[in-house]
């Protein structure tokens, strides 16, 4: 009983507490037996947030109330340690991974918008290979011509390697018309396919002796009919020996161009027509030394550098290959990777420029 009797008066002397802090703070003598548990409810909550619940001691009996229940929340401060941490781990994170801002084309881009994407490509490509220019040695249309249908299937580097002694040997059209194919068939040996190659350039010598007098001819429907001679062979020529505007169309033409989403043509005549009709006539012939190039030293056919290309903003293909800069400066090739060209005898702005020329066949 006497326990029974200590706790009634400890009852009393808890309520007589709130009584009193609400007489205080709201000066009225009408006691809300409600009012009091709604005060200790934020008075729990307020103490470990701040120190305002502290500071505002009306009376003893309240501080004596509020000590009691400081001990326990106060210690509650791992939490703000906690909140500092993660936000710098955050903030680290998004500086240590800054991305290449690429902007994809949409799928229904308008016909002016590609226009403007394609020709914006070239102009950045004129930037980058200013010195941009057919990578088959020749001194005249007759030795282009030839050297042309001797890249099938080979490198320029190779052709270039292999048609000195070619040239050494059958000067002219009347000469190469006269060789003996086993000869020659030697010669041409090292760009692979020799059988065939020789019988067309021995083939296209005659036509030129018996048809156009020995001269290469400068109109497109001649140059077709020349054996060997196909469209991309001959805009080589009429671009390159006669000044003419022609579209290149090779297999680094036609993979980059539908890499870019220019065309989805895979017939060379049809991308020829396709991408002809998005540029100028007078921009053809650099067009295709800009793209040609492109495609042989950066956007390769298995592993385009793309963390080393200069146009990944303009391009819809960017990431199909290494974008890691340092691992994409690795794959890239010829002068951009520090290694000779594939020119024996290179144009003088390409020396100006930095490049080296291509050693002879058998240097190493």
């Amino acid at each position: 009983m006497s326990g029974r009797a200590a706790d009634d008066e400890a009852t009393p002397a808890r309520e007589a507490a709130p009584a009193r802090k609400a007489a205080t703070t709201r000066k009225s003598t009408t006691a809300r037996k409600p009012e009091p548990a709604r005060k200790a409810t934020p008075a729990r909550k307020a103490a470990p947030a701040g120190k305002a619940t502290s500071a505002k001691k009306a009376t003893p009996a309240a501080s004596a109330t509020s000590s009691t229940k400081k001990a326990t929340p106060i210690k509650k401060a791992p939490p703000p340690r906690k909140q500092l941490v993660a936000p710098g781990k955050a903030t680290a994170a998004v500086h240590a991974a800054p991305a290449k801002t690429v902007a994809k084309p949409a799928g229904d881009e308008s016909r002016t918008a590609l226009v403007r994407r394609a020709r914006r490509i070239n102009r950045e490509l004129a930037e980058v290979y200013p010195y941009a220019h057919p990578e088959l040695d020749f001194e005249n249309p007759f030795q282009l011509v030839v050297a042309t249908v001797l890249s099938a299937q080979t490198t320029d580097l190779r052709v270039n390697q292999t048609t000195p002694a070619l040239f050494a040997k059958y000067p002219t059209p009347e000469d190469l018309a006269a060789a003996d194919p086993e000869e020659v068939e030697e010669i041409l040996r090292p760009t692979g396919f020799f059988r065939a190659k020789t019988k067309s350039v021995i083939g296209l010598s005659k036509a030129l002796t018996e048809d156009f007098g020995g001269e290469v001819p400068g109109r497109l429907e001649d140059l077709v009919k020349l054996p060997g001679v196909g469209r991309k062979t001959a805009f080589v020529v009429l671009g390159n020996a006669f000044g003419r505007p022609g579209i290149t169309v090779d297999t680094h033409f036609q993979r980059l161009v539908r890499r870019w989403r220019w065309t989805a043509e895979t017939d060379p005549d049809k991308i020829e027509a396709a991408v002809g009709a998005l540029f100028p006539k007078s921009d053809w012939t650099d067009l295709s030394h800009h793209v040609i190039w492109h495609g042989r030293r950066i956007c390769h056919a298995r592993k385009p550098a793309c963390g080393a290309c200069p146009i990944a903003p303009l391009c819809p293909a960017y990431g199909e290959g290494e974008t890691d800069p340092e691992k994409a400066r690795k794959l890239l090739k010829y002068e951009k990777g520090g290694l000779p060209g594939q020119r024996l005898n290179p144009p003088q702005s390409y020396l100006d420029a930095g490049g080296r020329p291509a050693p002879p066949l058998g240097a190493g």
